[in-house]
């Protein structure tokens, strides 16, 4: 059993890791911290665990105190606060997954420059992997410390690698995506309240959504080459889920049907078990509470066009399932463990 806590448990990211954990089956759950609700037991913040856990969640610098006591540690918590948890936990040989952005970026001047905070761990760096498992298995089967991605770069870099690895798409992109409101966090704020949220439709984050350069490097992982992605988020009057469409222009050079972009799509991610291509465009019903990403593709070959629209559960591929799937790479176990939920559709 490998013994497990959670830093920031009761964040919608936090509480749904926990959810996860609780039902793996090599999981034991040791710590749990809560600024906000320190001192407090765990089934009095989310009542669906109660009868399953009871536990009383600590303080974080209490928690710091008692690493000893566990195996792998999860972080749940906004940008900037997860360096020196981290370098607790290195010190300690306590494995990390982070939830946050602290770690996504190896240019840690574009971290600084996006997120406007510095960056005080690089000594780190070197022990982390970017923690999207169908792109970078090996790394994480190997690293100290797990970057989890961001919920909107999971489904943009999973929507459009298999062209962008190939070579068949310019490297300039529109991403437009959409999302529902939990993926802005628990936290009390005007722009979250169901009178604001509900019967309306927004844009946010122009031009300057943190999640951009997250895309462009990982991209050009795959290409060698420079890539533009210009990215706009909306928020959806729903609890979860995020829907992605994603626009690129075929290379002049290359001819590219519909029937072989789906070839190269089924070869790129063939062994891949939370992905799956189809035929009919992806619906949030189809993949919420699970961690799939379900991907369509669609080809204009009159104009050279691709749209690829890519569908996942903001919270769970998006955030803590992609983490649990980290998890088990790091220790051996079987990817999927913990992890086959089949959507309820309605």
């Amino acid at each position: 059993m490998i013994k497990v806590g959670i830093i920031g448990v009761t964040g919608y990211a936090g509480q749904q890791l926990l959810w996860l954990l609780e039902q793996h089956p090599e999981i034991e759950i040791r710590l749990l911290s809560s600024r906000s609700y320190a001192d407090m037991q765990i089934q009095t913040v989310y009542p669906n665990f109660e009868g399953r856990l009871d536990h009383t969640l600590i303080k974080d610098e209490d928690f710091i105190a008692r690493l000893e006591e566990i195996d792998l540690l999860f972080m749940a918590l906004p940008h900037g606060l997860s360096q020196g948890f981290a370098h607790s936990a290195y010190e300690k040989g306590v494995k990390v997954i982070d939830l946050g952005a602290d770690f996504r970026f190896e240019d840690l001047d574009t971290y600084e420059k996006w997120y406007k905070v510095p960056h005080k761990a690089p000594h780190l760096m070197p022990y982390t992997a970017y923690g999207m498992p169908e792109l970078h298995r090996e790394l994480i089967a190997q690293s100290h410390i797990v970057a989890s991605p961001g919920c909107f770069p999971t489904t943009a870099i999973l929507g459009i690698a298999p062209l962008i690895a190939g070579q068949w798409v310019e490297t300039d992109l529109i991403v437009d995506s959409k999302s529902g409101t939990t993926g802005a966090g628990r936290d009390a704020r005007t722009s979250s309240l169901f009178c604001e949220v509900n019967e309306n439709f927004k844009a946010y984050g122009v031009m300057s959504h943190r999640h951009t350069p997250e895309m462009e490097k990982e991209l050009e992982k795959l290409t060698h080459e420079n890539v533009d992605v210009l990215f706009t988020p909306h928020l959806l009057p729903v609890n979860r889920g995020i829907l992605s469409t994603i626009y690129a222009t075929v290379k002049a050079d290359i001819a590219l049907t519909e029937a072989k972009a789906y070839e190269i799509y089924r070869e790129f991610y063939q062994d891949e078990p939370f992905i799956r291509i189809r035929e009919s465009l992806p619906e949030l019903n189809a993949v919420r509470g699970t961690n799939y990403c379900d991907i369509a593709i669609r080809v204009d070959e009159t104009r050279r066009k691709v749209i690829v629209v890519s569908a996942i559960d903001n919270l769970i591929k998006g955030a803590a399932g992609q983490a649990v799937q980290s998890m088990n790479i790091l220790f051996k176990f079987p990817e999927t463990l913990g992890l086959n939920m089949l959507s309820m559709y309605i």
